[in-house]
């Protein structure tokens, strides 16, 4: 059973890659801003995804979240699975686990096990929600 939503972001697809073709597997990193139980914080995030025969999209990534001050900081690492939901548009679901040392404002977020959505538009606009696992 999944809490209330943790967080959300916005942000952009800064960069892009091929990693293969057979099969079709991409880099893709992004950065944005978004708020933790309400604490501003920026994002950047990198993450890998296959197009798998059937036409779905598996993915693994990591990345940072920072209070915006640049005071406190967390890691995270996750999977997911996607599906194209549109022209040019990209959602993914998965797990994430979130870790710090923080003892401050984002001091939660050590250990923490999370659900995510991941969207992506035509435009390279990114949206992320996240809640907790119960």
């Amino acid at each position: 059973m999944l809490r209330e939503q943790l967080a959300d972001e916005k942000g952009k697809i800064i960069s892009q890659r091929v990693l293969g073709v057979e099969p079709p597997k991409m880099e893709i990193s992004f950065s944005g801003t978004g708020k933790y139980r309400g604490t501003d914080t920026t994002v950047t995030g990198t993450y890998w995804s296959a197009l798998g025969p059937d036409g779905t999209l598996h993915g693994e990534g990591q990345g940072l979240v920072m209070s915006r001050d640049g005071q406190e900081m967390a890691t995270f690492t996750g999977q997911g699975v996607g599906r194209f939901v549109g022209p040019g548009k990209v959602r993914f679901v998965g797990s994430v686990i979130y870790n710090t040392v923080s003892t401050g404002r984002l001091a939660f977020l050590k250990n923490l096990v999370a659900a995510f959505e991941h969207d992506v538009d035509e435009s390279g606009n990114v949206s992320n929600k996240f809640w907790e696992w119960k």
